[in-house]
């Protein structure tokens, strides 16, 4: 994938409810730009085997503590993650709620990668204590 992103979500539905596309896209879209950021500011990337991190946001009826992986992609430097959030909490919210589900669970699969790899997560973990 050519790009200059440090971080990209994507959403997966496992489930039928129906929620609107617009408010998802809106919701992610935010808190992948408020989180790229912190990803650049603090150097979380810094020494990681990894040049970006893609996180698959699976739409399921359970809230995961922790992330599944997949293998580092070598040719563009992607580690993928997924991570699954309880669609209950998405249906009937706004999209400030909707945002806030999605930044904790990208929070805890950056807090979850950047520990297993040694990168610096401390601002990671103070945005997580605040979601």
């Amino acid at each position: 994938m050519a790009h200059n992103r440090k971080l990209v979500l994507s959403g997966i539905a496992l489930t039928k409810a129906r929620i609107p596309a617009k408010k998802i896209g809106a919701a992610t879209d935010r808190v992948r730009n408020e989180l790229e950021q912190e990803i650049i500011e603090s150097d979380f990337l810094e020494n990681a085997p990894f040049r970006w991190v893609g996180l698959s946001i699976r739409e399921g009826l359970i809230d995961e503590a922790k992330p599944h992986y997949d293998k580092i992609d070598l040719k563009d430097g992607e580690l993928p993650l997924a991570i699954e959030i309880d669609t209950h909490r998405l249906l009937d919210a706004t999209e400030d709620e909707m945002a806030s589900v999605y930044r904790k669970a990208t929070l805890i699969a950056l807090v979850h990668a950047g520990e297993k790899y040694g990168l610096k997560v401390d601002r990671m973990k103070e945005l997580l204590v605040d979601a």
